[in-house]
């Protein structure tokens, strides 16, 4: 990778922090000499931990088969991670002992300010993981929203990736694996639901359904297509496996005969454990529902609930932030906001109020596509367009530019909600697998046109792709921060990119501006609604009614998204903060440097340590602009 300007602007940081005061000959040369050796000094306790850095992540991985296979590599291929709470336990106690040998082995003050950020990530993982274990009885296990149960599937149909006969054997090998880790798993949710933890009802039902999908079809059913009563409808896992081998046979990698055992093998392990373990998890969330929760509310009524979500909303927002602090925040950010849409209502000439315009945007058809195949391919294909135009423009705004490709794609059947928001599936840091910007289209009353181009700028670039994709081809950091996950800075930059893109020429529709608006409104609202319901007692249908008071999402999309923040506690408060957070580093930058002040070189200090928690993002940022100062 070429020398970048956050490389640069670290160089000459370094250097600034060396004495300029005029020497004599003699001291200069004594001078010189202790500089020298202070540079060699850091050089070799930074060169010395970086590779500490990488020795420890590689055994983190190899704790973990699934992330392996998220990473592309094939490691431990026919594994899936230990899900127990005794391998939880084992995994803190690894990770505190590194960090106990991080801080007593290695010289802070003798490293390098990269090198020393990534100590500083290291310690704040560990702080954050030995916090979240004392909340383990809080998770809700099996929810609509990101639930282990549509995950493991995803993961062997997505990122699975079949290349030879035993890459198949593995597969087969891993469905008896998820079958046993959901077995597990179901013990957890059963030893919640005794100490008074359950999700609400609609999580249970959204699990049965989506458990539902998982299982209509054959191997498991003899259901039929509906347009061809005479084709059997498969199974999406069944029909994935079917896939892979017939490509292999296609590519002449196995034989016919070997292709028959591989089928006997998958579906025998189908039937014989896939089906009795989810069939189980099914019975037993049916049977459990009428415990569940009616009228949903947030997790501040559970044992220890106040406790758990003040966590929560730390480990989302990376900051010290109180509940009441972020409600503030919110209703501030939704007055600014809801001004900002009413001159766009005037600029369009519309004569009636907010609310009536709020209808007319929900309800025009100008503004959704047909709920038909074509109106969903209409989607994706305006989307690419919208991703086409903003790429033309990215050289200009920044030095570092992901190598990875990019695809929009619809979520897949089995896990599809409709009204449920977009999101990104990064690819892999080799670019052998593209990263994915994935739409619900089940429903297209719930995917307005308007909102659509800032959607594909906060999913793929200026975006998440451009993010995310950048930090894993990072060669500057060590390995494990190309793969740090920090929402408040993910979440905070997607919401920048929106923005950004409209100062880059997007949204040169008025109604697509309007769009915007109304996603940064939805993300304010977040705000109000998260800590209204598991901080201040709300419940299900007062965070809708607040949220479809204040902007035109569509009510389907606004159940979709309440009930999300139901069972995902403070998840969706890192949104504003961390855009809060960004946009306030660069004006102080700006205000600092005036006409030194460089937009490219900005984000790609912002981008080019990978993700941070706030506070160290703030620091990477000042030490540049201390840098460029340095350097006038």
């Amino acid at each position: 990778m070429r020398k970048t300007l956050i490389a640069i602007a670290i160089a000459g940081l370094l250097s600034a922090c060396q004495p300029t005061t005029p020497l004599d000959s003699t001291a200069t040369a004594s001078a010189n000499a202790t500089q020298s050796q202070s540079a060699a000094t850091v050089a070799a306790e930074t060169a010395r931990l970086n590779q500490w850095f990488e020795a420890k992540y590689e055994q983190q991985l190899q704790q973990s088969p699934l992330q392996m296979t998220f990473l592309g590599r094939k490691d431990k291929y026919d594994q899936i991670d230990d899900v127990t709470q005794a391998a939880e336990d084992k995994q803190l106690a690894w990770l505190a002992a590194t960090a106990k040998e991080l801080t007593t082995e290695f010289d802070y003050q003798q490293l390098s300010l990269e090198a020393q950020t990534s100590y500083d990530v290291w310690l704040y993982q560990y702080e954050l993981a030995k916090e979240a274990a004392e909340f383990r009885q809080n998770r809700y296990v099996f929810t609509q929203m990101q639930g282990i149960h549509a995950m493991l599937p995803q993961i062997m149909i997505n990122f699975h990736k079949v290349d030879t006969l035993q890459d198949m054997q593995a597969y087969n090998t891993r469905l008896v694996g998820i079958s046993q880790a959901i077995t597990e798993l179901l013990k957890r949710a059963k030893q919640s639901a005794e100490q008074g933890v359950r999700p609400p009802q609609f999580a249970y039902q959204g699990v049965v359904d989506q458990i539902g999908n998982l299982l209509a079809g054959a191997p498991f059913t003899d259901a039929t297509n509906a347009t061809d009563s005479n084709t059997q409808q498969d199974s999406p896992l069944w029909a994935d496996a079917q896939a892979k081998i017939a490509s292999l046979v296609s590519a002449d990698k196995i034989t016919e005969q070997q292709a028959k055992q591989l089928m006997a093998d998958a579906k025998a392990n189908l039937q014989q454990h896939f089906l009795p373990a989810y069939t189980e998890l099914k019975q037993w969330l049916t049977a459990d529902m009428e415990n569940s929760t009616v009228v949903a509310t947030g997790v501040g009524k559970q044992p220890n609930g106040v406790a758990y979500y003040n966590h929560q909303l730390k480990a989302s927002t990376t900051t010290a932030l109180t509940a009441d602090e972020v409600h503030q925040i919110g209703l501030d950010e939704v007055a600014r906001i809801t001004e900002e849409m009413i001159a766009i209502k005037e600029q369009v000439g519309f004569k009636g109020s907010l609310e009536e315009f709020f209808t007319f945007i929900k309800t025009d058809k100008q503004f959704t596509y047909p709920d038909t195949d074509a109106g969903r391919q209409a989607y994706i294909t305006d989307s690419e367009q919208y991703l086409a135009f903003i790429n033309k423009q990215l050289p200009k705004y920044f030095g570092l530019l992901p190598k990875a490709d990019l695809i929009v794609k619809r979520v897949e059947a089995f896990r599809e909600q409709p009204g449920a928001a977009q999101h990104y599936f990064p690819g892999t840091p080799d670019g052998s697998r593209p990263g994915i910007y994935y739409a619900h289209l089940s429903d297209m009353k719930s995917m307005p046109k308007n909102e659509m181009e800032a959607i594909a700028y906060h999913e793929g670039n200026p975006g998440h792709h451009m993010q995310i994709s950048i930090a894993q081809e990072l060669t500057t950091v060590p390995t494990f921060r190309t793969q740090a996950g920090f929402t408040a800075y993910s979440e905070g930059w997607g919401l920048y990119a929106e923005l950004l893109a409209k100062e880059m020429g997007g949204y040169e529709n008025p109604y697509s501006d309007f769009g915007r608006l109304v996603t940064e409104m939805w993300r304010a609202v977040r705000l109000v609604v998260d800590t209204g319901l598991h901080s201040k007692g709300w419940n299900e249908q007062q965070a809708i009614d607040y949220f479809i008071a204040k902007t035109p999402i569509a009510e389907g999309a606004v159940q979709s998204e309440v009930r999300r923040y139901i069972v995902w506690p403070g998840q969706a408060t890192a949104y504003k903060i961390g855009m809060l957070a960004i946009l306030k580093m660069r004006t102080k930058a700006q205000t600092e440097l005036g006409d030194a002040f460089d937009i490219r070189a900005f984000h790609d200090t912002v981008l080019g340590g990978g993700a941070l928690p706030l506070k160290v993002l703030e620091k990477r940022v000042d030490n540049w602009v201390a840098s460029v100062k340095a350097a006038a």
